[in-house]
């Protein structure tokens, strides 16, 4: 096969792409196509952006364990309401754990179509409902709508375990013969199908796809989306993770782990992240979801922006499925390289909202990253949102995300709840206690980290014109 390479470029108004031109002779369907002409667009550099796109946030929208209006949301985590209650969804009687973060009194009326009820999982509900919310809460209405180049507009939202429910049920029914099988097992079952649903309704026809980073999953999906902004290639993007593992074979799935707590007399004290009596996580469920834009798109239509994404970070330990590298650094490397890419010293940091997910080595391993990371700064504060709402898998660094942007718009970090014991490990300087303490943040830290090593990290700050 022969080839040769030239190089060129490719304009546009925002930027200028460097791109590889390459001539080659390839089969496509068991034929030979002469010199067909491919073209990569590779990421444009720091210099070829011009002008700088900076990224913001101007809509939320979530379905948790604690409520399902983001000012709500923020509220009870202020107040430390826990979400941690017995499991109703199924008997989960013979089970060793018995408690989750579960959402009850859910309706999708008025977000999402009957029939789609019908049809969908809770994790696709969820996420259709968030965002759709986060539209109305940005300001997007029909006027807006009608105004927007749809071809900028993309949506990327992921799931740890995508439709897993839709995908148990075909089990079951394909036991009994295939035909039993409901003609959506396979679509509805996908981790990208919600993404497509959301778009086939809103009509955006820029990137959408899904991640799939377990418990990493909505950090990568927001910073992926941020991207797009900043390379010019969308305006707007609704991005973040949707899940609903509450079923048989989930719950089982991570008992198996031996990664769950089993303070089954307690539910609302089981979740504890930093406490000397941690015992594991507690599975939670919900949806957060963020519309992103560029600043000046934002800025064109009077939205009211909420925060800006200054940037981050993705690594993997490339150590162990389940357990964190021993001496953190995956975690370091990750935040490290985050701050460095958005221009920030570590000083510049006062506000974490940790992975924490009430896990004895988990917690005690990012910890010694952080400290690494920031030393012992007297204005950093640490909590964890998990403590009240559980563990969202692929929902979570949405939602906490969500939690960081309400922290910043409030001036009030939530408590660490069930923090009764602080371990001897920790600082009870930095690890907020079990009130909530009112904070100028500065820039906030946002991380999340997924089976297989994977680590994200997002920093977040103030919109300062």
């Amino acid at each position: 096969m022969a080839s040769f390479s030239s190089s060129t470029s490719l304009s546009s108004p925002l930027c200028t792409w460097p791109v590889q031109t390459r001539y080659t002779d390839f089969l496509c369907f068991g034929k030979r196509i002469e010199k067909a002409r491919c073209v990569a667009v590779y990421a444009a550099t720091e210099e070829q952006r011009s002008p700088k796109r900076r990224v913001v946030v101007t809509g939320v929208g979530v379905v948790s364990p604690i409520g399902h209006d983001a000012d709500l949301f923020y509220h009870h985590l202020l107040e430390g309401v826990s979400g941690i209650t017995e499991i109703q969804a199924f008997d989960c009687s013979k089970f060793p754990t018995r408690i989750a973060g579960e959402i009850q009194n859910f309706s999708a009326d008025g977000w999402v179509a009957p029939k789609l009820v019908n049809r969908a999982d809770k994790s696709m509900l969820y996420m259709l409902t968030a965002g759709k919310k986060a539209l109305v809460d940005g300001g997007v209405t029909e006027d807006v709508m009608s105004e927007l180049d749809k071809s900028k507009c993309g949506i990327l939202i992921g799931s740890a375990l995508g439709g897993l429910k839709v995908c148990s049920d075909a089990v079951e029914a394909s036991r009994v013969s295939h035909k039993k099988m409901k003609p959506f097992s396979i679509p509805f079952g996908s981790h990208n199908m919600g993404s497509a649903i959301l778009a086939m309704d809103l009509g955006w026809m820029g990137p959408n796809y899904a991640i799939n980073a377990n418990g990493a999953t909505s950090n990568f999906c927001i910073l992926s989306a941020a991207n797009h902004i900043v390379r010019g290639n969308t305006d707007m993007m609704l991005c973040g993770g949707s899940e609903s593992a509450l079923i048989p074979i989930g719950l089982g799935g991570f008992i198996a782990c031996q990664a769950l707590s089993k303070r089954n007399s307690d539910p609302t004290r089981a979740s504890r992240p930093w406490d000397m009596e941690r015992d594991g996580s507690v599975l939670g469920e919900g949806a957060g979801v963020l519309l992103l834009e560029e600043l000046h798109h934002a800025q064109k239509r009077r939205a009211k922006i909420y925060a800006e994404i200054l940037g981050g970070s993705f690594t993997c330990d490339a150590y162990n499925v389940t357990d964190p590298h021993p001496n953190g650094a995956g975690v370091v490397m990750c935040i490290e390289k985050a701050l460095a890419q958005s221009g920030l010293s570590r000083e510049d940091v006062n506000y974490i909202n940790a992975h924490a997910c009430s896990t004895p080595e988990g917690d005690l391993r990012e910890y010694e990253a952080i400290i690494h990371c920031f030393g012992h700064n007297p204005e950093l504060k640490i909590n964890s949102t998990k403590s009240m709402i559980g563990n969202l898998l692929g929902a979570a660094g949405a939602v906490e995300a969500i939690a960081t942007i309400k922290a910043i718009q409030t001036g009030w970090i939530h408590p660490n709840l069930n923090l009764e014991t602080l371990d001897k490990d920790f600082d009870t300087n930095v690890v907020v206690g079990t009130k909530k303490e009112q904070l100028d943040i500065k820039v906030a830290l946002s991380n999340s980290f997924g089976f297989g090593g994977l680590n994200s990290c997002i920093l977040l700050a103030p919109f300062n014109g």
